[in-house]
């Protein structure tokens, strides 16, 4: 039993967790607050875990000028692979036409997504914490990121009189490592319940009304995964196998539970351990969960024009690229929450004049590509970081 892997016990708990969801849905549902216990104590990692990693990285480094260069490297990999991302899933729904045929009925007794467009200003605005603590609290990782930023680069400028805090986020940063291991021996449950839960309020049936949305999706999030993902892959010479070893379990994670959150702290280690260095790593991966959102930037995407399809509202081709630019900015807000970027689709439905009853027709499938979009991010968030640190000249092949 103890030579059973972790990621293998997840399986046999997803597989459980889907029966249970099938054959006894009450007793499923009722499985929700181990569920939700699993995700809050991921949560509570999040803030100290990236506060400590990434300090000790950069004061650790001693070289600010370095951390710069690599901030401007991982912003243009994850500008350039997002837009691919967008323009792929705009492709693909004007292939397939998922919504053609279909009418729009908002389900009795559904509720409207109210959203809001926001500016490049308000974007700007919201990357910057006023408080620290409040950022922590509320599970800002992107105003966690650029307050550690330039906490770890003034911690790096003084030198030696800061040494003592750099140690303290050293030895920080191991406590959470272990403190994540134990939280991990208990993610087959949480992961189970998680999957029970989905199952037995939904059920298999949700696949019927909303098949063609939901295959639409994961055809075209593996066809990233497998041609421009893989294609990195071969360009920036990293093992494969390697790789693959060492993003399986994050990625089994943020698929079964749709939280990148849940995801991270194993991803952070992981990815140390398969050769990315400790100040690249720490700050390419926390910052990649609001900059370098693959699969939601493809399914919002996919997802607006299918509203648009639904409603027998045509778009121009325009009209679509605009679509295209304003998702380009408000998918860079959407937290690595389960269902965050329902919020941004229905800004973005309502900023063009498209129903945003829409919204309210996806979410009966929407746990199911959430599962698909979700573990994209993290696949492509864990390559990221193997990929600046082969610009920055790492030999990953023999790490």
């Amino acid at each position: 039993m103890r030579k059973i892997s972790s990621t293998t016990w997840i399986f046999i708990a997803m597989a459980g967790g889907i029966a249970l969801g099938v054959l006894a849905p009450d007793i499923a549902v009722s499985l929700a607050p181990l569920s939700n216990i699993f995700l809050r104590l991921i949560k509570s990692i999040i803030a100290p875990l990236l506060f400590a990693t990434l300090v000790y990285g950069i004061a650790g480094s001693g070289n600010p000028k370095a951390m710069g260069r690599i901030g401007v490297k991982a912003i243009v990999y994850f500008e350039i692979v997002t837009t691919i991302a967008l323009f792929l899933g705009l492709g693909i729904v004007n292939l397939v036409q998922p919504g053609a045929g279909m009418h729009l009925e908002v389900p009795a007794g559904a509720e409207k997504i109210q959203g809001s467009s926001m500016s490049l200003a308000s974007i700007l605005e919201h990357t910057f914490p006023s408080s620290i603590i409040e950022a922590m609290a509320k599970g800002e990782v992107l105003q966690i990121v650029v307050f550690t930023f330039l906490f770890g680069t003034a911690c790096a400028t003084i030198g030696t009189k800061a040494k003592s805090v750099v140690d303290f986020c050293e030895s920080l940063a191991e406590v959470m490592f272990r403190y994540t291991h134990y939280i991990m021996l208990a993610a087959p449950v949480g992961v189970g319940a998680a999957i029970a839960v989905t199952v037995g309020k939904n059920g298999l049936a949700v696949l019927k009304g909303l098949g063609k949305l939901v295959l639409t999706l994961y055809a075209a999030e593996l066809f990233f995964v497998v041609v421009v993902l893989g294609a990195v892959v071969m360009i920036c010479r990293i093992p494969l196998r390697r790789f693959y070893e060492a993003v399986k379990e994050p990625w089994v994670i943020a698929f079964s539970t749709a939280s990148s959150e849940a995801a991270l702290p194993q991803a952070l280690q992981n990815m140390e351990q398969f050769g990315v260095p400790k100040h690249i790593v720490s700050f390419v991966l926390p910052t990649g969960y609001s900059f370098n959102l693959d699969g939601t930037t493809l399914y919002l995407s996919l997802a607006s024009v299918f509203v648009a399809q639904m409603a027998n509202i045509p778009l121009t081709f325009g009209q679509q690229i605009l679509m295209m630019l304003t998702l380009m900015l408000t998918s860079k807000g959407v937290a690595g929450v389960p269902r965050a970027s329902l919020v941004i689709l229905a800004g973005t439905l309502a900023s063009f004049g498209l129903p945003v009853e829409g919204v309210a027709v996806i979410m009966g499938v929407d746990a199911l590509m959430d599962m698909a979009r979700t573990s994209v991010n993290v696949l492509g968030n864990c390559l990221a970081a193997a990929v600046v640190a082969r610009w920055e000249g790492v030999d990953l092949q023999k790490a």
